[in-house]
């Protein structure tokens, strides 16, 4: 059997579960702890994943922070930089996000075959790494095997958005879920949420994760669950 990535989730949400507000911008809710806390989560991983919204609305270049971080990946025996990765169904990827500005490390992006060959020649102007799989959403099995017999990726952070998650999470491969909870309210039947896409039609069909840790920080929560195993 061909292996495949552990994968954990790392979010940050409003006390209502939202992660945007309802126009989609994204917005920093947590604190300078929560993104110590997220860059410490994300220096653990061979690579971290996101999707064509969150690369779209928001100046990130998925990278793992100061040298601080980039020591303890050394040390842990991880390259120095981690492997970027963005998936974009439809491959609609801004050209000028502020990902594609930096060149520490290689950018995958994840495609299906609904994404025309124009745009498809466009994603390969920005990175020569760009993977076809799936008709209309990414098929994750033979996708999360090639990243790990291809690229090496052993441990796989994603950080959303909400449909990337919702994919991950609902076919069991995202085993470890981080949370922070600020304590504000969004609101906003639109705002996006951890988790939109397709849901599941009943609570039986939920993924059911276990409580490992509740820490307090201020006003904050930072929550850490596993997937709990299946009777």
């Amino acid at each position: 059997m061909n292996q495949t990535p552990k994968i954990f989730v790392v979010m940050a949400m409003s006390a209502d579960g939202k992660t945007a507000t309802a126009n989609r911008k994204i917005q920093t809710f947590g604190s300078s702890e929560d993104e110590k806390r997220l860059l410490s989560l994300r220096a653990t991983a061979d690579a971290v994943i996101t999707g064509s919204n969150t690369i779209n609305s928001a100046a990130y270049d998925l990278g793992p922070g100061g040298d601080y971080y980039r020591k303890l990946r050394i040390s842990s025996g991880l390259r120095e930089f981690n492997l970027r990765i963005i998936v974009s169904g439809s491959g609609s990827l801004n050209p000028d996000a502020e990902v594609f500005k930096h060149n520490f490390s290689p950018i995958i992006v994840l495609t299906t075959n609904k994404c025309p060959s124009d745009k498809i020649n466009i994603l390969k102007e920005l990175t020569p790494h760009v993977r076809v799989s799936g008709e209309h959403s990414i098929d994750w099995k033979s996708t999360f095997e090639y990243l790990y017999s291809e690229w090496g990726v052993k441990t796989l952070a994603c950080e959303g958005g909400a449909t990337l998650n919702d994919e991950i999470i609902s076919q069991g491969w995202a085993t470890e879920l981080y949370l922070t909870i600020s304590p504000i309210i969004v609101g906003g039947k639109d705002a996006p949420t951890i988790c939109d896409g397709n849901g599941v039609d009943n609570l039986f069909s939920a993924k059911k994760y276990q409580l490992v840790k509740l820490e307090r920080n201020h006003s904050e929560l930072f929550i850490d669950y596993r997937l709990a195993p299946e009777n």
